[in-house]
């Protein structure tokens, strides 16, 4: 089972900065993310979503190959990449695999203009290093499935160079 942590952060840049932290940390097998999403609220007002997974784009790579493959065979491969592109892109823009996208944006509408939030789905983790790894990074456990020890200690681990400067 998932754990979903959100965290808020007080300027626009912070949220990515952290993503980009536990990104590497899945690349070391400290966390298996599930999904990891920055939520901005630009000075405008306007919330953008910046998604891990980008699956239009791989829909329309995926359906272009086979649409390619299938077009070969009935001698038309452009027509058949074309068609298969534009039907793979569909599918994946209409797919929704991860964090609920209403839910991120309701809870994003609640940001202050210029600021960020960060949504991640853990699979697993190594508690003790990510915590090390996220010492000091800010922000403010907004929503979390985790206990309220472990989500003590996650807080704790945010803050603790705020807490020093």
């Amino acid at each position: 089972m998932s754990d979903l942590i959100v965290v808020g952060y007080d300027d626009m840049f912070e949220a990515e900065t952290v993503r980009l932290k536990l990104l590497k940390m899945q690349k070391e097998y400290l966390v298996d993310l599930e999904d990891a999403v920055v939520a901005v609220k630009n000075q405008e007002g306007k919330i953008k979503l910046e998604q891990m997974y980008h699956l239009a784009a791989s829909g329309a790579i995926g359906g272009g190959f086979w649409g390619a493959l299938i077009g070969l065979i009935f001698m038309m491969p452009v027509l058949g990449a074309v068609v298969g592109a534009a039907s793979g892109a569909a599918a994946g823009a209409l797919s929704d695999v991860g964090i609920n996208d209403d839910f991120m944006k309701k809870l994003a509408d609640t940001l202050q203009p210029g600021t960020s939030m960060l949504f991640v789905l853990i699979r697993k983790m190594t508690a003790d290093k990510v915590l090390e790894e996220l010492k000091g990074t800010g922000g403010k456990v907004l929503q979390t499935s985790l206990s309220h020890e472990d989500q003590d200690k996650l807080q704790a681990a945010l803050s603790a160079a705020q807490a020093g400067a």
